[in-house]
Order: structure tokens, then sequence, then C-alpha cells
């Protein structure tokens, strides 16, 4: 399968779209936004009008977009995915999205005998561009064996986690660890700036101990240097939140610290912040992010 239809090209998609083009995959491409599209067209990529264009195109058929709402139109819109998908087609979406979302796409596809899996992905901004994401893959296991080479082109690890939403709630697991390092990284350097140490050492120090985690070692120094730019927006974040916590109701847990992790990124995009990087976090201590 050499024909694949990429839809959403932003922080994310673009990077990935660049690897799928390196490795030889003839890539057609759609996003809300043409303009991201441009330097994509330049690299090889070919532009088409609507998610249902791409897939008419395409063989394999990959969604990364914003909200779960997104996913919806772009699979079951007037002029979505399943307008034109056949049983030839197999349809990935990797944005985080709903468990529930997920199988009722799975759930879709089955009634037209088209193979759809959900497979988010983890690693930012940094793990597209560098082609290390981690992707956890929800579906049948025929199919993920089908794509697994395509997914290794832009990751270092990719996983079947079961059936249909399996990803999406290995997704959640992921966003509910990634919280406690946020929230943890950015106290540190909160303590830290009291006790009037010098803060580019401590995170050197504490990147070589028990303390380390991805959030500090790539997101510390972006707070120290005042760069705010989104490897992951904060909005985006508070959405993951409230489906985590959404899905742990219905299973019936508690996540008291992932709830408190919620509400305060949630003021985060209140004051104004929804569009910044997450490491933009620390802007609740430091006014505009200045120590």
């Amino acid at each position: 399968m050499k024909k694949i239809g990429f839809i959403g090209t932003g922080v994310m998609g673009s990077s990935i779209v660049k690897h799928l083009l390196k490795a030889g995959y003839e890539v057609n491409v759609y996003n809300r936004t043409k303009s991201k599209t441009d330097e994509l067209i330049s690299l090889g990529a070919t532009w088409y009008e609507s998610p249902a264009a791409v897939t008419e195109k395409s063989e394999v058929v990959i969604t990364i977009v914003g909200y779960p709402n997104d996913v919806e139109e772009t699979y079951l819109g007037e002029n979505g995915i399943f307008k034109t998908a056949t049983s030839d087609h197999i349809l990935i979406d990797m944005t985080t999205s709903t468990p529930t979302l997920a199988v009722k796409l799975y759930e879709e596809g089955a009634k037209r005998k088209i193979a759809v899996l959900d497979a988010p992905v983890s690693g930012g901004d940094l793990g597209a561009q560098k082609g290390t994401l981690t992707v956890m893959v929800g579906g049948d296991e025929d199919v993920f064996n089908t794509i697994e080479p395509i997914l290794t082109v832009f990751s270092s690890k990719v996983n079947l986690q079961g059936s249909a939403g399996k990803g999406q709630h290995t997704k959640m697991a992921n966003q509910i660890m990634v919280a406690g390092t946020m929230t943890g990284m950015t106290e540190l350097l909160v303590y830290a700036q009291a006790a009037n140490l010098n803060l580019e050492k401590v995170i050197d120090t504490v990147s070589g101990g028990s303390a380390t985690n991805w959030s500090l070692i790539n997101y510390g120094p972006r707070i120290l240097s005042e760069d705010f730019t989104p490897g992951f927006f904060v909005k985006h974040f508070v959405k993951d939140l409230t489906i985590a916590l959404g899905e742990a109701e219905k299973l019936g847990i508690e996540l008291p610290s992932t709830a408190l992790a919620q509400q305060l990124y949630k003021k985060l995009e209140t004051d104004g912040y929804g569009n910044d990087g997450t490491q933009a976090f620390i802007k609740l201590w430091w006014p505009e992010g200045k120590r």
C-alpha cells in the first residue's frame, strides 16, 4: 500500500507526512486551512479539497484532527471519509479522541467491510519531527499487521493494545501520567526558584536522578527560555484530561490528581493560554512565564 491519504496537517501531522514522503509513499493531503499544506505540497504531497476526495485517491487514510466532533465530521460528515471509502481501504484515526467514538467508527466500518483502527500517538512535536512517536493501536490484529510498516516510518514504538477503543484507553492512561509529570515539573521549578537555586543546574541535576522524566528534560529548558510555542496545545490537553476523567467515571474509579490537573489546566485555558504549549502551565505561578 503506497498511496496514503493524510487529513490534518497541524503541528503533528505535517511532520508525519514529511516522514512518509521521505520513505517514498505517495501522500494525498487535506486540511481545513489549505495554507498549512503548502510546504508539504512543495515536497511532493497532493492536495485534495475534502476528506472524501482524499480517500477516493488513497489506499490507507490517516487522520489526526483536533477534537472528537472533528473526528466525527471527518469520517461521517457530508464530505467525509465514509462517503468514498470501500472495502479496499484501511482507515486509521490518530487523533486523541474517546474510546466510545473509536468503537463507533470501527462498527460503522464493519458494516461496510472497511477496516478501521484507532491509533493515538504520544511524543509531542519533537517526537513527530524526529520520527520517534509512540503509537497505541486498537482494532483487529490482521489489519494492524498490514499497516504496522507504515506506522514505524514515523514511530519508535508501535503496539496493538487490543480491540477497537483500546488504543484510546491507552492514550488516556498516557495522559494521566503526563498530567502528573507536568504538575511535578512545574512545582519543582517554583520551589527551586523560591529557594534561590540555579534553575538550569537543578534541571540538569534532577534529570540525572530518579525524578527524571520526559516533561522535565524537554519542557523544563523551554520554560527557562520562555518558549511557549505549542508542541501540544493547552486546549487539547484540557480536552484529553476531560475525556480521561469521563472514562474513569464510567469505569467507577476516582483520579483525584488528574482531576486537579484538569482544573488547573482549565484555568490556564480560561486565562487565555489555550493556544500555548502545555509548558505554559508555569504561567499560573509566573505571570507571562517570566521568573
